[in-house]
Order: C-alpha cells, then sequence, then structure tokens
C-alpha cells in the first residue's frame, strides 16, 4: 500500500511539474515570399526554426472555387484570425472594410473563454484592432484587448512622413521594443505582433538589395521579442507558442500582390515547435491552419458552430483525415477524404442553410456515421430540392474538415 502511495504521489509531481502556463504569440511579417526567406536565412527567424519547424504554406483559397481569396494584406490577416476565407469573413481588401463579425475572430474567442484570458496587440497599422478586430464595436461584443501599443501610423508628430515610407520602418521597430518589453514583463496570453515595411519595400523596389535588407532588418529588429520569450519560459513555468508568417506572396517582379500566382499564393509558416503533425508539411498547410493551431495550443473551447465554419486544422496534436472533397452526381453527394493511420469513426453533418453568416444557427443534420479509414461517403440531396449552398462537415474526434457546395 505504501508503495502504491508512493507511486502515485511520484506520477503527481511530475504531472505537477510538466503543468506549464501555455502562451501564444503570433507574427505577420507583411509581404514577404517564401524564396527570400530560404535564401537569406535570417538569424532571429532561422532560430526560432531551429528550436521548431519551417514550411512553406499557401494563401488565397481554392482557384476558381466559392473560397477564392484575393492575396492583398488586410484579407491575409483575416484568414489567419478568424480560420476562414473570404466568402465567410467578407474582408475584400485594405480600405472601405466591411469585415463579418459574426466570423470571431482569436481574440473573440479567446475573451468568450470561462476563465480569464488576457490579450495584446503589438501593430504598426492601427486598423488591425480597430476595424480588423472590431474593438469596442456592438457587433463584436465590444471587445476589449488588454494591451494595446499601436497609434503610431497615426502619429505624425514622432513619425512624419519620409520618402520611401521609411518612417514605417521606424514604427516596426518601435512596436518589436513595446512587444519585447510587454511580453517579458507582463506575459499576455494571447499575443498579436504586425509589422508592415517589407510589403512596402517590395512595393517600391521589387526584388533586389533593398528589399533583402529591409528583410534583415526587421528580423533585427524582432530578435528582442523573440529573446523575451525565450527568456520567460526559462524563468517562469510557461511553455510558449511562437507562429511567425506571411500574408501574402509577391508577383514575379516583387513588386505586386493580389492575384492568383503560384508565386503570390505561396506563403511560409515558422513556429518553435518541433513536435508538428503531418498537416504542417502537407500541401494543404495554409493560412487558415493557424487559428485552429492556436485555439487547441491555448485549449480554447470553441462553439460548435463556430469549429463548423472554420476552414483550416490544427498542425500540432493529433489530426487523422484531410482534403475534403464535394461533387455532386444527378441528386447524389459525393464526399471524399484523406486518412491516415488508424483514424476512428467519422461523422458526416450537412446543413442546406447559412443563417450562421446572419448572426443566426444553421439546421444541421446528421447525415450518417463511417469509419474515417473509407475516405468517402454518398449524401441523398433530394430532400432540399430549393437549397443553392450546402455546409457539409466530416468529424472525427480529432479533426473537422469542412466544405461549402454552391450550386
Amino acid at each position: 500500500m505504501k508503495r502504491h502511495i508512493l507511486l502515485a504521489a511520484l506520477l503527481g509531481a511530475i504531472l505537477g511539474l510538466s503543468a506549464k502556463t501555455r502562451k501564444a504569440v503570433f507574427v505577420i511579417i507583411d509581404g514577404i515570399p517564401a524564396q527570400t526567406i530560404e535564401r537569406l536565412q535570417p538569424p532571429t527567424l532561422m532560430d526560432i526554426a531551429r528550436h521548431g519547424r519551417y514550411s512553406r504554406a499557401y494563401c488565397g483559397g481554392e482557384v476558381g472555387a466559392y473560397s477564392q481569396t484575393a492575396t492583398i494584406s488586410a484579407i491575409g490577416y483575416t484568414n489567419i484570425l478568424t480560420g476562414t476565407w473570404v466568402n465567410k469573413h467578407n474582408v475584400r481588401g485594405n480600405g472601405n472594410i466591411e469585415a463579418n463579425y459574426n466570423y470571431p475572430t482569436l481574440f473573440r474567442i479567446a475573451k468568450d473563454q470561462s476563465r480569464p484570458v488576457t490579450t495584446a496587440i503589438y501593430s504598426s497599422w492601427t486598423d488591425n484592432r480597430t476595424i480588423l478586430l472590431g474593438e469596442g464595436r456592438p457587433e463584436t461584443r465590444n471587445l476589449k484587448v488588454d494591451y494595446v501599443f499601436d497609434g503610431y501610423d497615426k502619429d505624425k508628430q514622432h513619425y512624419p512622413d519620409e520618402p520611401g515610407d521609411l518612417h514605417i520602418q521606424k514604427i516596426d521597430g518601435r512596436v518589436c521594443e513595446e512587444a519585447a518589453k510587454c511580453i517579458g514583463t507582463n506575459a499576455p496570453d494571447l499575443n498579436w505582433i504586425y509589422l508592415w515595411y517589407t510589403d512596402d519595400a517590395f512595393h517600391n523596389h521589387g526584388h533586389g538589395q533593398f528589399s533583402d535588407e529591409s528583410v534583415m532588418t526587421v528580423d533585427r529588429q524582432l530578435a528582442p521579442v523573440w529573446q523575451a520569450i525565450c527568456q520567460r519560459e526559462k524563468e517562469n513555468d510557461e511553455e510558449w507558442l511562437v507562429i511567425v508568417t506571411t500574408d501574402h506572396g509577391r508577383t514575379v517582379t516583387g513588386k505586386g500582390h493580389g492575384g492568383q500566382t503560384q508565386e503570390e499564393r505561396t506563403v511560409w509558416v515558422i513556429t518553435n515547435q518541433k513536435r508538428v503533425n503531418r498537416q504542417f508539411h502537407r500541401p494543404t498547410l495554409s493560412h487558415v491552419d493557424i487559428n485552429p493551431t492556436i485555439c487547441r495550443w491555448m485549449d480554447f473551447q470553441v462553439p460548435r458552430d463556430v469549429e463548423f465554419e472554420r476552414d483550416g486544422i490544427p498542425f500540432i496534436g493529433p489530426t487523422d483525415i484531410c482534403n475534403l472533397h464535394a461533387e455532386t452526381y444527378d441528386k447524389q453527394l459525393n464526399l471524399t477524404w484523406d486518412a491516415q493511420g488508424n483514424s476512428g469513426p467519422a461523422t458526416v453533418w450537412i446543413s442546406p442553410t447559412n443563417d450562421f453568416a446572419k448572426g443566426g444557427h444553421d439546421e444541421w443534420k446528421q447525415a450518417g456515421q463511417v469509419p474515417a479509414r473509407s475516405g468517402s461517403y454518398q449524401i441523398d440531396l433530394s430532400p432540399w430540392p430549393e437549397a443553392r449552398t450546402f455546409k457539409i462537415v466530416v468529424q472525427t474526434p480529432a479533426t473537422t474538415l469542412t466544405r461549402w457546395l454552391v450550386k
């Protein structure tokens, strides 16, 4: 009996030691092509990758399909924030933005938790907070960010306009300084850092030495933030998830973006976590995987209605299915997906409504259940002859895949 008590106490001590407080920071550095990162090997970004992983990914939704999404900055940020493409979040450019706040951002999800979650934004563009996050708006239930470091783009006294937008590079430096201080001192639970100038450098100069140096400069600016995170992990009972990415690629000259060429759609993702799952190295890795990855890391509870809307899947933790496709054959809907390992049952859901987009709830019907390894399922669509859009979910205990079928 004493031996069992001793073993139980030892196990409890081990579990207690391993239960570190989890924190997350995601960084968006604007408009840096993957080939530039791979060629320059910026020291700070590569150090994060050496601790974890690097992979190319894609943005822009599915070419020619309902989710095709322009490769533009604010759209890319919102893909990441909501885990959805433009057909849902409705951010269609950098100006005149009419976001659909019914698709919650990471910050809304964080604040909807039953436990307190502190949030922080460090941003060279104020609209990230005031418009994309929708801070203080009734539609976001008056979302409040706990630590705010932005507004510098509107501060013409301290950051007057300079030729070639070089004042933005100084603002990026200030943003990184404030992020390093706040993370080092206050350690908010969820942190978003946005850095702007590299996009301006490429717009003005295209591929070349000037743009290369802008990438190396922002890498140096980010170094104190990475050092602060490493220091927090060393000195405090904390475990941090770091994700660094960019919002879009570029045209072949480096000056433009917005279209659907391979160069414009190709982005990259760096994380400090080595234990990624297969999704991280699949061709399907994309912007929309970041939201569910952070939610899983932070153990955020996500309502089913929200989970059934997200277009991505986590790249940490278990995952067993991917790559859902849907096509009709007469009045039948044929679903296929890829399965891996000894995956368990897959439950198939269908909704002929899209009331979620208007703030309502959809009519989800369980169509059936099959072994996930079967990789396919057929649904009779004849009960809904008037429906123009079907929303489909295939769900296992480890993964939720979503897709629309638009007639």
